[in-house]
């Protein structure tokens, strides 16, 4: 599910530029798509079921509103267009030549229609998913990456000191360069969404509640987190070893050329089966999860409804086009990412106090501070990216370190984080001397 064509087009870019820094630049991409989207399952098993029980600490509305924009941005509005657009234009189109609007409607209306015949039964999600779809994308992959890895060796002694070169900002921060491209994956923020699939089909297979499903969401997720950073290795070192790397300025246009070195006019059939089924298994998962989301959310509407008003809605918006989207979600997807990454990361460390100190009380403040910080931030920097706000705001977000990389949220939220856990402490001495008048009212769940 995590794995789109988004996935497939990062890493062979990252190995064209990051040339010399590869080993580092790769390892910040797999912190951001790999390690953080993995801690998001589990914390979303630790807390409950889905992005509403994870963020509802920081209040309930407050929970229901995050959840609700994660839902939307990865689902109807963004992210499943995308996946029917993306293999239109990246797979057919290049294949059959076909442009016209006619039919881009008539290839989403059946991708789209098979998504949501493969989604329509929630229990069946992860059996169909992980029996058909997902071995036959990573046997073509493995397919793919080793025939270009070996076929290119010959050319890559002469290519050496070309691959070596190295651009961009993986001259100066491989490691937060390669940071950020995984973070823009956006599977941290799909991870909460995803982490309903993984925790419902944990359930219908008769794990209880509790420790066990968090054992196995996280054994799960780590598996899959192997499997992904194998998969974006493998790719990384397809962009490292085609010719000419550094002539390339797109993911797409890089494979495509690397299929047809390695397998000539087969590879870019393969190429476009590797894309549609990335695509596919990612909308699959997103329609299930949508679907037993808003289930949950409205109950008056069956889960199968939902699905199916999602797969109409992206079917709409891919066929419509996805620049006008894209203008509209690309901030709604920044102004997430850090309030996400925030409650992940606070989320697993509670959970990790809990198991090593005894009698340790769970973070409140810990928790709501720097989500809310987050919240904030993103806000702020959201409103700099408007022309009105750019002059009221910059001065207030500029001065923080990493902010020219975008993620000047950090310092604050830290900052906020251990206020928050100064606070619970506080707290925590105050109830156990008796005073739980003043306890209660530094809760804020009473607040």
């Amino acid at each position: 599910m995590f794995f789109g064509a988004g996935n497939l087009i990062f890493p062979p870019m990252l190995g064209a530029q990051a040339g010399a820094n590869f080993p580092a630049a790769i390892a910040g991409f797999l912190i951001g798509a790999v390690l953080l989207p993995v801690a998001s399952v589990i914390a979303v098993a630790v807390s409950g079921t889905d992005a509403r029980d994870v963020a509802s600490r920081a209040g309930t509305k407050f929970g229901a509103a995050f959840a609700v924009l994660c839902y939307l941005s990865i689902g109807a509005f963004y992210g499943l267009p995308r996946t029917g657009a993306v293999s239109f234009s990246t797979a057919i189109q290049p294949l059959t030549g076909w442009s016209s609007g006619g039919a881009a409607v008539g290839f989403n209306a059946a991708f789209f229609a098979v998504a949501v015949v493969l989604a329509y039964n929630p229990r069946q999600v992860v059996n169909r998913l992980g029996k058909a779809l997902t071995p036959v994308l990573l046997v073509l992959l493995v397919l793919l990456v080793w025939r270009s890895v070996s076929g290119n060796a010959t050319d890559r002694e002469a290519e050496q000191a070309a691959a070596d070169v190295v651009t961009g900002a993986y001259a100066s921060h491989p490691l937060s360069a390669g940071l950020l491209e995984g973070y823009m994956t956006m599977d941290s923020v799909a991870a909460l969404a995803f982490g309903i699939i993984v925790v419902s089909s944990l359930k219908y297979r008769g794990v209880r509640e509790g420790r066990p499903v968090v054992y196995g969401a996280a054994i799960a997720a780590t598996i899959a987190g192997a499997l992904l950073a194998f998969i974006y290795l493998g790719l990384g070192l397809i962009g490292r070893t085609i010719p000419n790397s550094g002539t390339y300025n797109n993911g797409a246009a890089l494979l495509s050329d690397a299929a047809g070195y390695a397998l000539g006019r087969p590879g870019r059939v393969v190429l476009g089966l590797i894309v549609v089924l990335a695509c596919l298994t990612t909308a699959v998962g997103l329609l299930a999860a949508s679907g037993q989301f808003f289930h949950r959310l409205v109950p008056q509407v069956s889960y199968h409804v939902w699905v199916l008003i999602f797969g109409a809605t992206s079917f709409g918006v891919a066929s419509l086009g996805l620049r006008t989207v894209l203008r509209v979600a690309a901030p709604l997807i920044a102004f997430l990412y850090p309030v996400a990454i925030t409650v992940v990361v606070v989320t697993l460390l509670d959970a990790l106090l809990r198991a090593v100190l005894p009698g340790y009380r769970r973070l409140q403040w810990g928790f709501t501070l720097p989500v809310w910080a987050a919240a904030i931030w993103s806000a702020l920097v959201l409103l700099e990216g408007f022309s009105w706000g750019n002059p009221l705001v910059a001065p207030l977000v500029n001065w923080v370190p990493l902010a020219s990389a975008g993620l000047g949220w950090i310092l604050p939220v830290c900052l906020a984080l251990l206020g928050g856990m100064i606070a619970d402490a506080v707290v925590g001495r105050s109830v156990i001397r008796g005073d739980n008048r003043q306890g209660k009212l530094l809760r804020p769940s009473q607040g």
